[in-house]
């Protein structure tokens, strides 16, 4: 078992895709995803506040497992790293990014610090990135590629590896794909759309957590 395995008896299977424009939004919203049962948080790096919300909701929201997201060179790998992030997800796979995830995987105190879902869109990336080592992996823009049938399809020559799915996953279809033997969970942004955090919707966003139920297959 892994820890992102572990983690996930703990939490249900959806991962929320978080842009935190305001810093002060950080903490009541995880709180708020918490509470709903969401355990895992993604801030993305898409803001000057990514960082910041990474370290806020690490040290107010003990519950949570707080990662970062959106991922894309050694640089931010290190600087998520040091903010606080549990887990690092990037949008894609590169040399550099390789790399820096061995290295700071071998170097940790805790080995499970900076778990690694790198973002693969096609076979060959797939291939590239277990033969550096990993087997969960992020696969994006997951609707645009093929979604549901092109995970279907790698799960015959990628049977040891996992996905979680992000890109176009809606509260309409992410249960086909947790429904796939080879998704370990999936990622979305309806739970913290742009205007519950505007509006400080907290009750809104928990009753979305809430809602949020595992595979049924």
């Amino acid at each position: 078992m892994t820890q992102l395995d572990n983690w996930l008896e703990h939490s249900k299977p959806l991962i929320p895709v978080i842009v935190i424009d305001d810093i002060r939004h950080a903490v009541p919203m995880a709180k708020a995803l918490v509470a709903g049962g969401v355990h895992l948080l993604e801030i993305t790096l898409r803001t000057e506040a990514g960082l910041a919300a990474i370290s806020a909701i690490k040290q107010a929201v003990p519950e949570a497992i707080v990662g970062a997201g959106t991922v894309c060179n050694a640089k931010d790998f290190q600087c998520a790293i040091d903010a606080g992030a549990q887990f690092i997800v990037s949008p894609g796979l590169t040399p550099e990014l390789i790399e820096k995830a061995q290295q700071v995987q071998s170097h940790l105190d805790d080995p499970w610090q900076g778990v690694f879902l790198p973002g693969v869109a096609t076979a060959s990336e797939v291939m590239v990135a277990q033969q550096a080592g990993f087997t969960q992996l992020k696969c994006f823009p997951a609707s645009a590629i093929g979604g549901e049938k092109l995970l279907k399809a790698w799960a015959g020559p990628f049977s040891k590896v996992q996905f979680c799915p992000t890109g176009g996953i809606s509260q309409d279809n992410y249960l086909g794909y947790l429904n796939l033997p080879n998704v370990i969970c999936a990622g979305g942004s309806w739970l913290t759309e742009a205007s519950l955090l505007n509006d400080e919707n907290w009750a809104k966003v928990e009753s979305r957590a809430r809602d949020i139920i595992p595979a049924i297959s």
